[in-house]
Parts: C-alpha cells; structure tokens; sequence
C-alpha cells in the first residue's frame, strides 16, 4: 500500500512525497509534486501527496499499478467506490461506519485529475483525454463584477462526478459567542492584575484570523515588521510570500495583498509585542523586524518560528474543553470573516480581494449563497415592497 511521507531535504524545507509498497519513490507522482512544490503550501503538498497516495494503494489492489499511464474513468469510478467502501476492492453488502464525505472524495477526484492534465501536457500520457468531456454547454452563473476578471473560455469537464446533496455545501462559520469563547479559552485580561491570563500568543493568533480572514499558513508566516500600527491612521498586515520561513508557513499561489485591520486587534497586537519582547529579554535573545511574530514562549526552542502542528495541538485542547463546535478548524474564522463581510453588505470585489482569491468568481461560487439568502428574506416581504411602491391618490 502507498503512503504519503513526510521528508526534510538536505538543505531545504520539510515537504511531503509518495512511496509505494516496497517504499520506492513513486516517480510520477513525484515529478507532479516537485513541478509545483514553489507555488503550492507545504498543505497543499501535503493534501495532495494524501489524495493520489490512496490512488496509487488503490491501483496497487487491482494490479495496475503498472498500467497507471493507461486507466480510464471506469477505473477511477471505482477509485471513488473503493474510497467509500472503506478502501477494499471487493463491495460489502453492510456500509462502512465512517463512509467519506462528498467534499472528501471530490478533493480526491480533483487531485487525480489534475495530476493526469499534468502528465498529458508535459509528457502526452492519454488518461485526462478519457476523464474530460468536451467544453460544457451551461456557463456558470457570474457576478455583475466577474468582467473585472478576466477568464478564458469554460473548460472542459470531467467525466467522472461525485454527487452531493443541495444545500449542504455551505462552508462553516462560527457564531460571535463561540469565537468569544475560543478567545477566552486561550487568555483573558484581568482588570484586576492589568495582565493577561493564560497564553497571549494563541488568543493573538486566532484573533488575527477573525479579524483579517488570512489562511493559517499566511499567519504562520508573517514577520513583526509585517504588522503595521496605524499612528493616527489605519493599521494593517502586510501579507508578504517568502520561501524560507523556518516552520515552512507558505502564501498561496505567492500572491502579496495588504489587509487593514481594527484598533481591538492593533491593541492586542500591542500587548503581544511587548509580551515576546520581554521573553526575549528575560533570555537575552533579540528580536527585529524580520523576526517571526506568531512564536514558541513556553516550550523550547524559545522565539522559534510558530509550527502549523502546535496550532493544531491548540485547537483539539480548546475542542476537548467545549470552546467552540466539536468539529472546528483554524479555517472557519476564514469562512466566517468572509460571510460576515458580505451580510454587511460589502461589494464581492472587496471581499475578493482581502481574501487573496485570485478571480471574483471563487469567492461567488463559496460564498454565494450569503447573498442568495439575502434575496430570498427580501422576497418574503413581496408583498409590503409592492404595495409601498404604489401610487397613492
């Protein structure tokens, strides 16, 4: 069976590979991830180093493994059945206990896919052509803004489809109580003392994703010079791709953007400076601009680069004392800032770009339907807005 593995080159930063059975390199594989290892996050590697790992152990249980240049959309068919048959070649009459979601099996089509356009493109192995259809007669449906993005014709669409159910792809968002919560269960300010209580860097960081809606990896990576206070203006972050940070924290598709921010959280920010600040004295390490901001100040090593693992070790202790939904992510403060901002009534564009979406589009097609429900709460009152437009004598 193939897995994903995790590996630290001599010299490089730590990313994630293939191996099949006997622990050989899958080179195919392999060659797809290194050809977009600069523009993808360590996460995206990692997700899809996941995805066609499982393609692989599935081609491995049918033998065909060696045909992998030659399979067709019945195969991958049964890739998508295999994955929901709790991994087995052979269907069960009884369903598997904890059978994929749809969002699950569509990240794995879609990791299969694109890695088959690469090799058909680069090296004119003929699988895509038997997974696409020709270019689809519907064109999706586009904001009044989307002329602003240019886009190229519809593509072509796949064969293979996993159907889900309407209405239940609504990205996840987190109620102010519950954010309140997750905030509090990091550290609260004690109006007694005038300090904070508790761990001022983990409230700090979630803060600045509800605040700002940036991805983790983007706030992994930012520097203290990147945080900039307002001064009688207004303060902002600067969103900057590098590719040597310590802990490896990536932007996505290396796009730069600046994302303007409140006092509340500039204040915080504040206490937070000083709170490293003063770690760092109390060790006698030093701190600049290009330091890392979001870092260890327990555990050793001290003011190292803060790791996406850590975060995640947070995250299940906050779950574990009921702060926030059982199921939450570091990545719902991003669905819930965007959602908020469009039910405030700000323009797509707007929220497209704060977001760092590369097309208005995407940020329609996830967040859509905050404006459709919009619409619908104003066609229950039909009746009211008909009448108040009537003329009277």
């Amino acid at each position: 069976m193939a897995f994903g593995l995790a590996i630290t080159p001599a010299g490089g930063t730590r990313t994630w590979t293939v191996v099949d059975a006997f622990y050989r390199t899958v080179v195919p594989i392999e060659q797809w991830l290194e050809a977009h290892r600069h523009l993808w996050s360590p996460n995206t590697v990692r997700g899809y180093a996941t995805s066609l790992a499982q393609w692989w152990s599935f081609l491995e249980q049918r033998g065909d493994e060696g045909n992998w240049h030659n399979v067709g959309a019945p195969a991958v068919t049964g890739f998508l059945s295999w994955l929901r048959n709790d991994r087995k070649v052979e269907h069960s009459l009884v369903p598997p206990d904890s059978a994929p979601q749809a969002s699950t099996l569509e990240a794995r089509l879609a990791a299969v896919v694109s890695f088959y356009r690469w090799q058909e493109a680069v090296f004119g192995v003929p699988v895509a052509g038997k997974l696409m259809r020709g270019t689809s007669r519907r064109i999706p449906t586009r904001g009044l803004l989307s002329h602003l993005v240019f886009r190229a014709a519809p593509q072509p669409s796949s064969l293979v489809r996993v159907r889900g159910h309407r209405g239940t792809r609504r990205p996840p968002i987190l109620l102010p109580n519950q954010i309140q919560a997750i905030l509090d269960g990091c550290a609260v300010f004690d109006a007694v003392t005038a300090e904070w209580e508790g761990n001022l860097r983990d409230r700090f960081l979630f803060a600045l994703l509800a605040d700002t809606g940036m991805r983790l990896g983007e706030a992994l990576g930012l520097r203290i010079g990147d945080f900039v206070m307002g001064r009688g203006g207004t303060p902002f972050v600067e969103i900057v791709p590098r590719e040597d940070n310590t802990n490896g924290a990536r932007v996505k598709m290396m796009r730069p953007r600046r994302v303007y921010v409140g006092s509340d959280l500039e204040r915080l920010f504040a206490d937070y400076l000083t709170y490293i600040v003063c770690r760092a004295a109390e060790f006698g390490l030093t701190l600049t601009e290009d330091s890392p901001l979001l870092v260890n100040v327990m555990r050793p090593p001290l003011l190292a680069a803060l790791r996406e693992t850590t975060v995640r070790e947070k995250v299940s202790a906050l779950r574990r004392h009921g702060a926030g939904p059982p199921e939450w992510t570091p990545h719902w403060f991003r669905h819930t800032h965007a959602t908020a901002l469009l039910l405030a009534g700000t323009p797509d564009w707007v929220v497209s770009r704060r977001l760092g979406h590369a097309h208005v589009q995407t940020t329609l097609d996830l967040y859509g339907w905050v404006r459709e429900d919009e619409a619908l709460r104003a066609a229950a009152n039909w009746a009211a807005y008909a009448g108040a437009m009537q003329v009277r004598r």
